[in-house]
């Protein structure tokens, strides 16, 4: 038996809503320059440019997320930003990719259900 279309809804919202916390938060300790973040990408090695950027995308993505039409733009940029940070974690920075592959997994579930009408079956 399928699930309705408004608990299919409601449910998606609520992982978009929880990524935005999440993405909004990172993103702001990124742009903060918290002692963690600065020291992660420290570790990265592409210098602290690159925490901005990551932290603005972050931050631009967990907005994105919350507008109801920007849902599969902001799980394609958040969720290759996720990508990126897997591999950071699996190559460079100690540390579980675990978070950032349930996060990518996350951008991924909300890229799938705003997908254009043209690839799929609905």
């Amino acid at each position: 038996m399928a699930l309705s279309i408004t608990v299919k809804n409601r449910a998606i919202w609520g992982v978009r809503i929880l990524l935005a916390l999440a993405f909004g938060a990172a993103g702001a300790a990124k742009l903060a320059g918290v002692e963690q973040m600065v020291g992660t990408f420290e570790a990265i090695g592409w210098g602290q440019w690159f925490r901005y950027v990551t932290g603005g995308i972050e931050v631009a993505g967990a907005l994105l997320m919350l507008i109801p039409a920007t849902g599969l733009v902001a799980g394609l940029l958040l969720g290759g930003t996720m990508v990126g940070a897997t591999v950071s974690h699996l190559l460079v920075v100690p540390g579980s990719p675990v978070p950032a592959m349930v996060l990518g997994l996350l951008c991924a579930l909300v890229v799938w259900h705003n997908r254009p009408a043209q690839f799929s079956n609905d």
